[in-house]
């Protein structure tokens, strides 16, 4: 699964929950945190398109090894154009897209690393929805405004959306099942 969306908006808060359910379901499951593969496996590279661009390739290069080696591959990265996540989608093959889409006005009342606070006073060039462009899904497999719902409300959308399009056999969530066991 890729979530992308704007820095702030819930990616790898989603990303991590899923994570959790997928694992207590028995599941082999790893989250590639866009932030987190810029600091070891991207390292060096700025914000130009170039570079971003080279950074989702290289998260979908390491999606596409743990996916066909059977582990569900959870990306949370900004992946802020079309064009490259379609190429992503190309290279992992099994790609669902998840929006993670609040509005800017949340994300920046989020802004937990103060980065939109620095953006729009100038401080940080090229900062995605400030001054460099997100270019949103046309028709991602699912959208989630994360300012409209509760994270375990993202999670179970998640959920049944992986088990509608057959990437999981069950028919509740994991969460349930345990509650109900």
């Amino acid at each position: 699964m890729w979530f992308t969306g704007l820095s702030g908006a819930g990616k790898t808060t989603i990303a991590s929950a899923v994570a959790s359910e997928l694992v207590a379901a028995g599941k082999r499951v790893e989250v590639l945190d866009g932030d987190v593969v810029r600091t070891h496996l991207s390292k060096g590279l700025g914000f130009s398109r170039e570079d971003r661009d080279i950074n989702v390739a290289r998260i979908a290069f390491v999606a596409h090894l743990l996916a066909r080696n059977g582990v569900f591959v959870l990306v949370a990265a900004v992946s802020p154009y079309r064009q490259t996540r379609e190429a992503a989608r190309a290279t992992i093959g099994d790609f669902v897209e998840v929006h993670v889409a609040p509005p800017l006005d949340a994300c920046v009342a989020r802004d937990t690393k103060g980065l939109y606070k620095k953006a729009l006073a100038g401080e940080i060039p090229q900062f995605t929805g400030v001054s460099d462009p997100y270019e949103e899904p046309i028709d991602p497999e699912l959208t989630l405004d994360t300012s409209a719902i509760d994270v375990a409300t993202g999670v179970e959308r998640v959920l049944a959306k992986l088990v509608e399009l057959r990437f999981l056999e069950r028919e509740r969530a994991p969460s349930e099942a345990r509650s109900r066991a």
